[in-house]
């Protein structure tokens, strides 16, 4: 399994997360369309934060359901948090914030989150 690292913009918040990166979802719902995340959903627990975990904002929304975590300093959104479909604890990561990875090799889903 392969670790990768990532950070928000000015390296407050940073984390590592384990996984085999096999495509990205784009949504448009409101927020997603206007962050421009490209995201990357795993279960929670192959995430861990390893600085700034204390200095991360929560901002929620509409049901509520998702946090979308950001950093207050320079306002990047490196991961949200939620419940799957099968109850299972789950983040969704912005592969814009791992280092060193080809997003133009990924491949994309979109789905429609402004009809859900």
């Amino acid at each position: 399994m392969t670790t990768h690292s990532g950070s928000c913009h000015c390296g407050q918040v940073a984390f590592e997360v384990e996984g085999e990166i096999t495509g990205g979802v784009a949504c448009n719902c409101s927020m997603c369309q206007r962050k421009g995340s490209l995201l990357w959903f795993v279960p929670r627990t192959a995430l861990r934060v390893t600085a700034g975990e204390d200095a991360l904002a929560t901002y929620t929304f509409n049901k509520h359901v998702v946090r979308h975590r950001f950093c207050p300093t320079c306002g990047i959104h490196p991961f949200g948090e939620g419940v799957g479909p099968d109850g299972t604890a789950m983040a969704a990561i912005n592969l814009r914030c791992i280092e060193g990875i080809d997003l133009e090799a990924v491949p994309v889903t979109h789905y429609d989150g402004r009809a859900r």
